[in-house]
């Protein structure tokens, strides 16, 4: 399977799983709020951070916002203008969070939702590309971000194989792409998840393939890890009781350090599908198995029957397995009850 290098670090292939935390709209529209993400999130493990470019320009219509005046449950819920207007990574967000990332030493890139959002990120230095699940059949948003030649990773979220075929088929006349196994629920039950479609979206498209989760907990991500998922998004959060869109679907520091443990353990223990037993194994036979003993007192110069012996630890002496081979042969001494019978005993 082909390999994808997102800011010199190698994706796919035997490479340790690629953890994103999505910060998304998650800042609640304040900057010291989002560096304090960035912060936790590096200190977390995480070997990157994804934003969302949005503005209230590039991704909502006018009808849309008038049919949306009161967006909540609340009397004093915003509009939903209101609320893209708080929450919108405007390009001097994009600007100041992105020198900030750089500045920090973490690699930071963003899903883009606009023509001018990618040439935003290119005029940045972005060394990849998110596309989002909603824009699977945004052909022309697809060339802009194919046109720039950097990796990209394509979520698959209520998109057909078809769909994604067709979508592939543009960006990689750019640069190299991975499928981000997806289910658009927030939150998604784990019965919606059918992580064996990995492999599917691997034998038909032929690209690493990765999972953005929207479940709960960490279980489902870290099973997505042992079933070869090459990149794990999650949305992140300093707390999932906060106000806002996605918080209460995030993970929060403890779970996201959780998971960048757990998927490279996860990872490291996938292994070989080759069976060999290694020498940390080989060297505990000495102790773990169990060697011939004498069941009883036994004479020099007797033949030696099965119901004279036992087996009992440790394995350094005469097998189990290799019990035929001394039964029969006559003892060279005399041996005293439980004690070890060694090959040297026997004529």
């Amino acid at each position: 399977m082909a390999e994808l290098t997102i800011a010199g670090r190698a994706i796919g292939g035997a490479n340790a799983p690629y953890v994103i935390a999505e910060i998304g709209a998650n800042h609640n529209g304040d900057m010291a709020l989002c560096r304090r993400l960035v912060d936790t999130a590096q200190a977390a493990g995480a070997d990157a951070v994804k934003f969302q470019s949005w503005t209230r320009d590039s991704l909502i219509s006018a009808g849309e916002f008038a049919r949306n005046r009161r967006y909540g449950s609340g009397n004093g819920s915003p509009s939903l203008e209101d609320a893209v207007l708080q929450y919108q990574m405007t390009p001097d967000r994009i600007r100041d969070i992105t020198a900030y990332c750089a500045e920090r030493g973490i690699v930071s890139f963003a899903s883009c939702f606009a023509a001018s959002e990618v040439e935003l990120m290119e005029s940045l230095g972005a060394p990849a590309y998110k596309v989002a699940s909603m824009d699977v059949n945004h052909l022309p948003l697809l060339r802009h971000v194919a046109a720039t030649g950097k990796p990209v990773l394509l979520s698959t979220g209520m998109a057909t194989l078809g769909e994604v075929e067709r979508a592939l088929d543009i960006l990689r006349e750019g640069g190299p792409v991975a499928l981000l196994h997806c289910v658009s629920v927030y939150p998604s039950p784990p019965d919606l998840i059918h992580l064996r479609q990995l492999d599917t979206w691997r034998r038909a498209c032929g690209v690493p393939v990765g999972y953005s989760d929207h479940t709960l907990g960490v279980a489902v991500p870290l099973a997505a890890v042992a079933l070869g998922a090459c990149v794990i998004e999650k949305h992140f959060t300093l707390d999932r009781a906060m106000a806002g869109w996605d918080h209460a679907i995030s993970a929060d520091p403890a779970e996201l350090r959780s998971l960048v443990d757990g998927a490279r353990a996860v990872h490291a223990a996938m292994g070989s599908s080759v069976r060999v037993v290694g020498p940390e194994e080989m060297e505990k036979r000495r102790s773990f198995r169990r060697q011939m003993v004498a069941a009883r007192a036994l004479r020099a110069g007797q033949p030696l029957h099965d119901a004279d012996v036992a087996f009992k630890r440790p394995g350094a002496g005469i097998q189990p397995d290799e019990l035929s081979y001394a039964v029969g042969r006559r003892l060279t001494r005399d041996v005293a009850p439980d004690e070890e019978v060694t090959w040297a005993d026997l004529a």
